[in-house]
């Protein structure tokens, strides 16, 4: 008797270990890939939440990256707009714009949310970094890269603007960079000592925006864009050309899809647990 049968019992039928190893070997040739997606994302947690109650889901993380090259000798005192550092600039989010593009269309995403831009400008090359998450309606099928959108809207703001009936197309941004005229050295000396304005660089940073801010406005409209939203501008000198001023400025570009804009009404919820701070009076006079 066994220690664990009872008497009468047949005997245990002994196991074949070297079989049962052979069917796990085999069993290894036969799996099946599983049918779940892995996903990376740099959303929150409510974001990602945000995103599926309206049929939507991330993909992947996805990234544009782009280097553009200043000819030498630009950045040295002149007058009015430093083209070629302005095309540069305009070049370089282009190259970025485009690879991230195709690279949201290769992880089967219709467009990039929370885009983080990642800029800096350089005496001989100026850099653009966008990253960002690849998102689609969930089951939806590939599109190219044509018709791909990308945006530094959040997955929250995107959400909001996708419920209300609106799109976003695709980043605007334009930028430009102008000499700040030279003072002549009898006004540098007596400004020296005042407190004055600096007209040849406050001029010189009204151009500069001013030129950005169309430019920018143009590439929406060039989009079919109607408006652009989360505008963010970065201005000031370059500390290797402190006579010269630049300013950029990038957004996304939007549209109405739906036939007319859809109002929301957000429900304010108030918790009712916050916890309570208790104290004795007698402790305001120090006792």
């Amino acid at each position: 008797m066994s220690a664990g049968g009872q008497l009468g019992d047949p005997p245990p039928t002994p196991v074949d270990i070297k079989a049962e190893l052979r069917r796990a070997v085999g069993a290894l040739h036969d799996l099946q890939p599983s049918k779940v997606q892995s996903m990376t994302s740099d959303l929150s947690i409510d974001e990602e939440l945000i995103l599926h109650s309206v049929g939507w889901e991330p993909i992947e993380l996805v990234c544009g990256v782009s280097l553009y090259s200043v000819p030498m000798g630009v950045w040295n005192w002149g007058q009015g707009e430093i083209t070629s550092a302005s095309a540069a600039y305009a070049r370089a989010f282009e190259g970025a714009i485009d690879r991230i593009h195709r690279e949201c269309a290769k992880a089967g995403g219709h467009g990039v949310v929370g885009v983080q831009v990642d800029r800096s400008i350089h005496r001989h090359h100026i850099d653009v970094t966008l990253l960002g998450t690849a998102v689609r309606p969930v089951g939806a099928r590939r599109v190219d890269a044509a018709h791909v959108f990308v945006s530094d809207l959040s997955a929250r703001d995107f959400t909001l603007l996708h419920v209300s009936g609106w799109q976003p197309l695709g980043l605007a941004v334009g930028a430009g960079f102008v000499y700040a005229p030279r003072r002549s050295i009898g006004l540098a000396m007596q400004q020296k000592s005042q407190n004055v304005e600096l007209t040849n660089f406050t001029e010189a940073m009204y151009s500069a925006r001013e030129s950005a801010m169309e430019r920018m406005q143009s590439s929406a409209i060039t989009m079919g864009g109607t408006g652009v939203v989360e505008v963010k501008v970065t201005e000031g000198p370059m500390d290797f050309a402190r006579h010269a001023v630049g300013f950029a400025a990038w957004g996304t570009a939007v549209r109405l899809v739906a036939e007319d804009h859809r109002s929301l009404k957000p429900t304010m919820v108030v918790p009712l647990d916050d916890p309570m701070s208790g104290f004795e009076a007698t402790a305001l006079r120090g006792n």
